[in-house]
């Protein structure tokens, strides 16, 4: 019954999480944002206490539950381990704990979050590696299948679907994502838990907590025929059968070793581990304590659709090319790079739920898979603040669309020689007609002829920087206008 309890409600978790990372509407944010906000390391970088709290509070009662249930790296590498497990049964054995590997990289790791090296920090967070994979390398199949059913349903004048641009945000994050997921899935085919209770800092962490669990895995000697179908059966390589131990520290109470034992030598309960007794009269059978878990509340939802945004009939600009920009653009909410790249864990799910494709993951050293911003194929509009909504690290601060419309990120800068009407002495205008602060104006390019072509003048203090100046210009392949980003944000 545990490992029933067990599969169901990680098979749930792991299943909305995944749809959260995949959501192409927006509506699920609304009803499944919270379970990214549970997550270990975004809620210690949001200082979200609740969360923590719990989580510690669950580990000293359950134990690791939390990597075998919430966590949906370690669900998806139980996924793996199951498919390989259809093939080779009993295949684990046990393996002491490696010290000189899981301490030393808890360490360096907490040193990279107070030191604010968020690209180090990403690369071994769990929760931002699964995101990295799931938006990267399984959400570009699932647009695509989208967008073979919308294609079908324009057939019978359906709008149930709608089309969505699929395209490469970033090769080193899709390179980073398709190496983390290689990695972590031979580690699993291998070795079930490998990853967990090695390499991990957020299981490392755990474990401390979880050696003084209420509840535990423990052994009846009398019961024990060293029959070694627990320590097959333990994708933690934590259970050894001839000392009849379980190292604590390193269990997910999975429930596979009480399953698989056929003697009735192992139960998860609170107290120790029974050891034989020489007596005339027969011990009392030992009862099974199991975990028994309230199930999970969830709303079903139906993805409601938005409506194909387009700009006034304009013709699609394609083939833009990102200028250089001597500062990067951090999305509204951040504040601050530093404050992006102190709280930041790369999990991604920003840029996926970003609807106007202004969101893709950093480049920089230290700021590598982190969001960032650029104006090729939209711009950050006014009305829209959903990666405010969904951050759960603390790294977007959430944001009213009123403080999104007055929050300054950038500024507009005109570049003379790529303008239309320099070089090819014809009326535009697109800057001044689609900025929505009214920062843009237009004036003769020759104060002293009235004749001379009308050119962008820029007033930096309207400017918020939403960059549809530099989306909208008919200039390729660089815009004759872009958006430099401020370190420090502002609310004008």
């Amino acid at each position: 019954m545990l490992r029933k309890i067990r599969i169901t409600l990680a098979a749930l978790m792991f299943i909305l999480i995944t749809l959260l990372l995949l959501d192409i509407s927006g509506t699920l944010h609304h009803y499944l944002g919270w379970m990214a906000k549970i997550q270990f390391l975004p809620a210690v970088l949001a200082v979200n206490a609740g969360v923590i709290i719990a989580l510690i509070v669950i580990t000293l009662i359950f134990g690791r539950i939390y990597c075998s249930v919430i966590c949906p790296l370690g669900v998806m590498q139980d996924v793996i381990s199951w498919i390989h497990g259809k093939r080779k049964k009993n295949r684990f054995t046990y393996s002491a704990e490696k010290k000189w590997l899981r301490y030393p990289l808890l360490v360096v790791f907490i040193a990279a979050i107070v030191a604010g090296i968020g690209s180090f920090v990403a690369l071994l967070a769990p929760y931002s590696s699964y995101g990295r994979i799931v938006v990267n390398l399984f959400k570009p199949i699932y647009e695509a299948g989208n967008n073979v059913l919308a294609s079908i349903a324009e057939h019978f004048n359906s709008y149930a679907f709608y089309h969505v641009d699929t395209w490469i945000k970033s090769m080193p994050t899709l390179i980073i994502a398709a190496i983390t997921f290689v990695i972590i899935a031979i580690l699993a085919w291998r070795g079930g838990r490998t990853y967990c209770n090695t390499i991990c800092p957020v299981g490392t962490f755990l474990s401390f907590f979880s050696r003084f669990s209420l509840l535990k895995i423990h052994f009846d000697e009398e019961k024990c025929k060293n029959c070694s179908l627990c320590t097959k059966n333990c994708k933690a390589s934590c259970i050894d059968y001839k000392n009849h131990t379980v190292d604590h520290s390193r269990c997910v109470t999975c429930g596979n070793c009480i399953e698989a034992c056929k003697f009735g030598a192992l139960s998860y309960r609170y107290g120790r581990s029974v050891k034989p007794v020489k007596s005339e009269n027969e011990p009392d059978p030992s009862r099974r304590s199991f975990l028994i878990g309230a199930a999970l509340a969830t709303t079903a939802t139906a993805l409601a659709q938005e409506k194909k945004k387009v700009d006034g009939g304009l013709a699609t600009i394609e083939e833009k090319k990102a200028p250089q920009r001597t500062t990067a653009i951090t999305p509204p909410g951040s504040f601050s790079a530093k404050n992006m790249q102190k709280h930041c864990t790369a999990c991604q799910l920003c840029v996926s739920a970003c609807p106007n494709q202004v969101l893709r993951p950093s480049t920089g050293l230290l700021t590598l898979m982190q969001p960032t911003m650029s104006y090729e194929r939209g711009y950050c509009r006014p009305e829209c603040n959903r990666c405010s909504q969904v951050c759960p690290a603390g790294a977007i601060k959430p944001l009213t669309l009123e403080e999104k419309s007055s929050t300054q990120i950038g500024h507009a800068v005109w570049i003379k020689k790529n303008c239309i009407p320099v070089t090819d002495g014809v009326e535009c205008g697109n800057c001044e007609r689609h900025c929505p602060t009214g920062a843009i104006e237009m004036e003769p390019l020759d104060p002293d002829d009235e004749m001379s072509v009308m050119v962008p003048t820029i007033n930096e203090a309207k400017c918020i920087g939403c960059g549809a100046c530099e989306n909208l210009c008919p200039a390729n392949p660089f815009s004759a206008i872009y958006v430099e980003g401020h370190e420090m944000h502002k609310l004008l």
